[in-house]
């Protein structure tokens, strides 16, 4: 496969809308040759000449009224500048740099937990195993009272504020005092590189197909899918389902890493072009780890960028079918320039092309917000209700049209339509319930009320089959739920009490079973997971369709 010496970044969100919406849905993109790109943003001149921004910056400083902090004018001009190119262009501060730098590449220098906020204190809701946590003795179930003796309980700490306590230098010391039931004990423990994979989940979901739910395209991806792969063969496996839903993207050469894994040798998986950027594309190898299984891949509007040239290989290529819904629609790729404060620029520097040659990027004319929003309208017009594609492919610019292998009419911006359309399912999905969501809610009736019951499940699918919502259960949400100014009754919360049961079923048996039991739980009764078994299992389906 014909790459860069360079890795290229493809996100899905504007940074602001990063940090909004809580969801770190871009990478950090690392130049691997960075020579001159270093230094002072407000350093590029043209042709040698000193920018007006420079100069304005510099009058300020010398002859402003008041004091002025430099470093917060100059943001805001990057901020504007980069507002007027397209929505993907963004400036990250160096702190958030390094936390996209962890996110994606998939290690960090940490102690290997994970948390929620409850009532002001850090319950601690897993440890990773052989960490360094793991090996001075932290259960999941403590709660973290102090932090190298700075109290984190009973007061309002974010979540960055715990990041930054708890990472740190390989090797340095960091010591919880936590407490167990009734008792507090302190832990010492060394701050070690800590591993995290972008698979969620790989299990099998019948005797022959499997299923694999990937987070991001990090550095680890492939490799991380190939050990999934390994054990999932062993299994049985002769069939995936690889669910790239809510996926917002990540290394464009992690993308075409794992699409090599799809295709074969010298198929055209993508390929990048841009005024300054030459075009440069990207080949399978002979190489692939599945590439003669049948294959779903699942898609919905949340997935962009990087999983869209999955998306689009497969459908181009007819390697598979595609099912769920129109994807985001990011086509544009972003190289990012390193300074020498730890801040970046991630600027777009070319647009990708599917095998076929359509890109899938949609419009940003109408502005950043507009861009954003895009999403939310799709469910405003009903889109994304059971007259959806229909709906979808008037959006598509048809003057020009693209064809798959074997003839199949595509047609390119606004993402990528699904071979196979599964509707949102909209039933019992209130207000109410997406407001309890977006509470912590049902996290607080987990922690604070089911966890409290002392409830031993044995399995995944023990959870399932017995795990039942009792009315003294819904009388205590509705009781939590009216300290949070939600008001509602038993006849309200009835309409969506299915929909509740089985996103507390879900959190339960990730408290109890990782990620992989909380998609088990999700999986059990999705309408896009049985299409998918259904296009399995049927001989006469043709893959591409």
């Amino acid at each position: 496969m014909k790459a860069k010496t360079r890795k290229n970044i493809l996100i899905a969100a504007g940074y602001s809308a990063v940090l909004i919406g809580g969801l770190w849905l871009g990478p950090k993109l690392v130049r691997e040759n960075q020579n001159s790109k270093n230094g002072s943003f407000l350093s590029f001149g043209l042709s040698g000449r000193s920018s007006k921004v420079e100069k304005v910056i510099r009058i300020i400083n010398e002859n402003y009224v008041d004091s002025v902090k430099l470093d917060t004018v100059e943001n805001m001009a990057i901020q504007e500048i980069l507002k007027h190119l397209d929505p993907h262009s963004a400036y990250l501060a160096p702190e958030d740099a390094q936390l996209l730098s962890d996110d994606l590449e998939g290690n960090f220098n940490g102690i290997g937990i994970e948390y929620y906020i409850l009532n002001d204190t850090l319950l601690i809701t897993s440890v990773k195993q052989g960490g360094p946590a793991y090996k001075a003795g932290i259960k999941h179930g403590d709660k973290i009272l102090a932090i190298n003796k700075k109290p984190v309980a009973g007061i309002r700490v974010t979540s960055r504020h715990i990041v930054d306590q708890i990472r740190g230098k390989r090797g340095s010391a960091v010591e919880l005092l936590v407490k167990r039931d009734t008792t507090r004990k302190s832990f010492s423990m060394l701050r070690d590189r800590i591993i995290v994979s972008s698979i969620d989940a790989a299990y099998m979901l019948t005797g022959q197909s499997a299923y694999i739910k990937i987070s991001k395209f990090g550095a680890r991806t492939d490799e991380d899918f190939h050990t999934s792969l390994v054990k999932l063969k062993k299994q049985g496996m002769k069939n995936l389902v690889l669910d790239l839903r809510d996926n917002g993207g990540g290394y464009l050469n992690s993308a075409t890493a794992l699409a090599d894994e799809f295709l074969a040798d010298q198929e055209l998986i993508v390929y990048t072009q841009g005024l300054h950027e030459p075009r440069t594309d990207y080949f399978a190898s002979s190489k692939g780890d599945f590439e003669n299984g049948k294959l779903v891949v699942l898609i919905d509007e949340n997935t962009a960028s990087a999983s869209e040239i999955i998306a689009g290989a497969v459908q181009d290529l007819e390697r598979g079918t595609i099912i769920g819904r129109r994807s985001f629609g990011k086509g544009l790729v972003q190289e990012q320039f390193d300074f020498g404060d730890g801040s970046a620029l991630n600027l777009t520097i070319a647009r990708y092309y599917t095998a076929s040659g359509r890109s899938i990027q949609k419009s940003y004319k109408k502005g950043n917000d507009a861009y954003y929003s895009e999403v939310k309208d799709r469910y405003r017009n009903g889109e994304l209700s059971s007259n959806g594609k229909t709906l979808g492919d008037s959006l598509y610019n048809k003057s020009k049209t693209y064809t798959t292998k074997s003839g199949k009419v595509l047609y390119g911006g606004g993402g990528i339509m699904p071979d196979i359309y599964i509707p949102v399912d909209t039933t019992g999905y209130t207000d109410l319930y997406y407001e309890l969501s977006a509470k912590g809610i049902l996290n607080d009736v987990l922690y604070n009320h089911l966890l409290r019951q002392n409830q031993v499940y044995q399995s995944t699918d023990e959870l399932i089959q017995n795990f039942r919502l009792s009315d003294q259960d819904i009388k205590k949400l509705i009781q939590m739920a009216a300290k949070r100014n939600i008001k509602a009754g038993e006849t309200q919360f009835s309409s969506s009490r299915k929909e509740i049961e089985t996103q507390l079923r879900a959190l339960l048996a990730r408290y109890h079973f990782g990620d992989e039991g909380f998609y088990k739980v999700l999986n059990s009764g999705d309408q896009a997971i049985n299409r998918s078994l259904e296009v399995l299992k049927d001989p006469s389906h043709v893959m591409g369709y």
